[in-house]
């Protein structure tokens, strides 16, 4: 058995440094060389930073490791990358803000940003023809815009994968979450992974944002009347998930004195729940050991994510905001390599603009990650009959849980697709 998984692991060793070549050397690009026009290629990085809510300065932290990195080794086909960043304050103003800039700045394409205000980013993108690659996902825009190109299922994905994860194993389920418009989907979403494992309507309990006391919260999670009776499912957990950002530690801190026996099976997604937040909690003794937590990508022990933990030993080793473990600066290097090899398809001394690069991603064959997620596609055929979601190409979640203080696979559970569930699920945006 011991042979067996070691075996394994050498084997997607081999797959991250075979798939992922490009992401190692610039794909085809001559160290130290100009090559092509010389011309540079300005692309943006926007998230908040800074604010009361949900933070995600490791995302421009990761933009701008892999600027250093890719420059370094001679640019993209030729071209220096340019990388602009901007603080997006979890405010609609300031979303609106970046996206000005980055029109301003004439940005080839915004790459691996964060923002809950779809609407306010999206229009002006898209008046100026600007791709949006590789967005976090939690906006409904994201997933409906012509010019936004997800690497991820984004909230939908996860909140199914989190109804699945708990479906398995729960008789009642109490979701708390934002009282925002982000935040309004999440029990549509949450549900269809319940219902898909023949689960009731879980509790739906709001919270403001930027709250610094859930205790009313916890109080109604724990006390909650069962939507069904244990007996009708065959399972007898009661769990509780949150999905609240930031936040998400300081109402299971609440959560915890509230729930003195602890019997209770605490869940949430990544992003919510990170490797960082479980160490910094105690490791071992975090509150969230034993807690079951859904990914879009792969545990961040896995060898597959060898090549971005060198570009960030290399070239973000004095930047404590650049964490391989968190799912932001994950999504931002899976959006930089997508951005890396749709621009080796053009001719050396081809003028890039935004336009001709969403032409490009909206009719190139698929796109490879090495192996982090499924080859990447956004042309008409790949899109699915996700209602409120029509550009999700990528629905795929790994269920992981902490155990020993570290987040790993979940014993029996294999990466599933969440589309289909999420075909079957009521309009929710």
């Amino acid at each position: 058995m011991t042979h067996h998984r070691r075996a394994t692991s050498l084997s997607r060793l081999l797959i991250a440094v075979a798939t992922g070549a490009c992401l190692t050397t610039a794909c085809g690009v001559v160290p130290g060389g100009t090559g092509g026009s010389g011309d540079s290629l300005t692309v943006m990085t926007f998230a908040p930073i800074g604010t009361k809510a949900t933070n995600m300065a490791g995302m421009p932290g990761m933009a701008k490791a892999y600027e250093r990195w890719v420059n370094a080794n001679g640019g993209i086909k030729g071209r220096k990358l340019r990388v602009i960043t901007c603080n997006e304050k979890n405010t609609a103003t300031g979303a609106a803000d970046c996206a000005r800039k980055a029109i301003t700045e004439k940005a080839v394409a915004v790459v691996g940003s964060y923002s809950q205000h779809g609407r306010a980013f999206m229009a002006p993108l898209e008046a100026e023809g600007i791709p949006f690659i590789g967005g976090y996902g939690v906006s409904p825009e994201e997933f409906q815009s012509t010019l936004s190109f997800p690497v991820n299922g984004g909230q939908p994905a996860l909140l199914a994968g989190a109804g699945h994860q708990l479906g398995k194993a729960c008789s009642q389920v109490s979701l708390v979450r934002p009282d925002t418009l982000a935040g309004d989907t999440m029990p549509v979403l949450l549900n269809a992974g319940l219902k898909a494992n023949g689960m009731p309507e879980a509790d739906d309990i709001r919270a403001a944002e930027d709250s610094a006391d859930f205790k009313p919260q916890a109080r109604e999670a724990l006390t909650g009347t069962p939507s069904a009776p244990a007996a009708d499912t065959g399972k007898d957990k009661s769990c509780v998930t949150a999905v609240l950002g930031e936040r998400t530690e300081i109402f299971f801190d609440a959560f915890r004195r509230v729930d003195t026996q602890h019997k209770t099976q605490i869940s949430s997604v990544l992003g919510s729940i990170s490797q960082a937040l479980v160490d910094r909690t105690g490791g071992k003794e975090s509150p969230f050991e034993g807690a079951y937590v859904t990914s879009w990508y792969p545990v961040s022990t896995d060898p597959l994510w060898a090549p971005m933990r060198k570009v960030i030993a290399d070239q973000a080793f004095g930047d404590d905001t650049v964490d391989p473990d968190d799912s932001g600066a994950q999504t931002t290097w899976i959006a930089y390599n997508v951005l890396n090899q749709i621009v080796q398809r053009f001719k050396s001394d081809e003028d890039i603009t935004a336009r001709k690069l969403t032409r490009a991603l909206n009719h190139s064959p698929g796109v490879q990650t090495g192996n982090l997620t499924p080859e990447l596609s956004w042309r008409y055929q790949d899109m699915r009959a996700v209602a409120g979601f029509p550009r999700l190409v990528n629905g795929r979640v790994s269920f992981q849980t902490v155990q020993s203080g570290r987040l790993v696979a979940q014993l029996g559970e294999q990466n599933l697709d969440m589309t289909p569930t999420l075909e079957q699920a009521p309009r929710s945006a």
